[in-house]
């Protein structure tokens, strides 16, 4: 029998939250999920931040939870416009799984992703046509594993509603884009037990990768500081008609400021701090150039085509966005965001420790153990063959041709392994929860004049004893095979 006070803290929260009434419907939740994406958070953010500290008290702790094994993972996946295709055909390769169904809101997109499954032996059912389909989706009672794939401001509440409807769920980037979504997310995990994993592809880099193992093994000495980053020029993506549907992207930097796409640079970056096992975000503050380019280019558009009239006069989030983290150990990050400006593809990835230096882009990547250079080449390949870790020597020639440097299936095959063997999950709900709350906290700051701002303890204090995670080593499981 829970205490009064218990029962009264834990009810103070859901209200605090907005999580009462919540049920399996996923009600209440349409804050951050409308369609013009008009997310920002409340003035009070900094106060509400401490009120949610207080009252959370975690009912289980999510870090290091393995559930039990699943010998064959059957999965659902909801969108299937830029990044859903991709992780159908990854998931029809992995061997232990069947696709038993597939969801997107335009039929044609559902119908050729089924399309390409010929042949495979895999045969979903089609969900389309209709906003609520991805929820008859999560109501099947044959799906282990929910992956979500959609604008990333839905993915809380289908994660959300997944996990209600007893699915473990695999969300691309970002997992949420206010504090309340974050807290929900967190508290829906720990009370159903399902994972919530975000797939932080970039983590599965292989330079970030030897980074993570090199810092593990005391390469680095103490690590200090991060540089981390996701630049690269999105102006043709954003204002294409055709590539995003609904022009989500375009209506978040129209709507928002802030780094609304942290989790690339900061994910890798994390795991090397041990961020939520060892140590925590305490507070940030963010800076943010106006925008140069992006309502120049949409009046300029708009002066042949009406469709880009609705997209003028908007105040779009700067060209770039700065934002800079400080741990509770004393650590810092420096984080940026720039998809406006003509830069090529950098992601930084910097690290800073008080024996060595690492970074990748601009390329080639380089190491450095003092006297004010870099290794040579020589060197180099001599520490990246001392360091590489078994994850990507069992699987790193295979995983080099299915994107993004091989990352992509990496976490994939990473995913299932983990499931079949019943091992806790490479990223967890709090990790989804602490990056994704980058977004929300930065924009408060950039129209707060650069205040700073706590982040929450998603943990509730537990960081000081969870255990490392992100198994590179394989030290357990490693057994899942890949078809042909």
């Amino acid at each position: 029998m829970i205490p009064i006070n218990m029962k009264n803290r834990r009810r103070d929260f859901l209200k605090l939250a907005g999580l009462t009434g919540l049920g399996i419907a996923g009600g209440g939740l349409s804050k951050g999920f409308a369609s013009d994406s008009k997310c920002i958070e409340e003035p009070n953010l900094p106060q509400l931040i401490k009120q949610y500290g207080q009252l959370h008290e975690q009912r289980f702790n999510m870090s290091g939870f393995a559930a039990p094994k699943i010998s064959n993972v059957r999965v659902g996946i909801i969108g299937l416009g830029q990044r859903g295709p991709s992780h159908v055909q990854r998931m029809s390769i992995i061997e232990g799984v069947e696709i038993r169904a597939l969801c997107d809101l335009l039929p044609e997109k559902a119908e050729a992703a089924k399309k390409n499954l010929e042949g495979t032996g895999h045969n979903p059912g089609l969900y389309a046509g209709g906003r609520d389909e991805w929820k008859k989706l999560c109501d099947r009672d044959d799906l282990d594993l929910v992956i979500i794939t959609t604008p990333w401001y839905m993915h809380a509440e289908m994660g959300i509603y997944a996990m209600e409807h007893g699915k473990h769920v695999a969300s691309e980037v970002p997992a949420a884009g206010t504090i309340e979504e974050c807290w929900k997310l967190v508290e829906t995990a720990e009370r159903t037990r399902k994972h919530f994993m975000m797939m932080e592809n970039d983590a599965y880099m292989e330079f970030q990768m030897l980074t993570l193992n090199m810092a593990r093994k005391g390469f680095f000495g103490e690590v200090v500081h991060g540089d981390c980053a996701y630049n690269t020029s999105k102006m043709k993506n954003n204002f294409s008609k055709s590539l995003y549907w609904d022009m989500w992207w375009l209506k978040q930097y129209a709507s928002r400021k802030g780094n609304i796409y942290p989790t690339h640079g900061l994910g890798p970056v994390s795991q090397i701090m041990d961020i939520n096992r060892g140590d925590s975000f305490d507070f940030l503050v963010s800076v943010e150039s106006n925008d140069f380019m992006m309502n120049r280019r949409a009046m300029e558009l708009a002066e042949t085509d009406d469709f880009f009239k609705p997209f003028t006069g908007k105040d779009y989030r700067g060209n770039m966005n700065v934002t800079v983290i400080r741990t509770k150990k004393g650590r810092t990050i420096m984080l940026q965001h720039d998809a406006t400006s003509p830069s090529p593809h950098n992601i930084i990835h910097g690290i800073s420790g008080t024996k060595g230096t690492a970074l990748y882009d601009p390329q080639p990547p380089r190491l450095a153990t003092g006297n004010h250079e870099w290794v040579s080449q020589e060197e180099f390949q001599k520490l990246k063959e001392k360091y590489t870790p078994e994850i990507f020597m069992k699987m790193g020639t295979l995983a080099r041709d299915s994107g993004h440097g091989g990352s992509d299936l990496l976490l994939s095959w990473r995913l299932i392994d983990c499931l079949h063997n019943g091992l806790p999950l490479d990223q967890d709900v709090y990790d989804a929860a602490s990056l994704s709350s980058v977004i929300p906290l930065s924009e408060w700051s950039v129209r707060n004049r650069s205040n700073s701002v706590d982040i929450p303890d998603f943990t509730a204090g537990k960081w000081r004893t969870n255990k490392q995670n992100m198994d590179i080593n394989l030290e357990k499981g490693g057994n899942t095979k890949v078809k042909g």
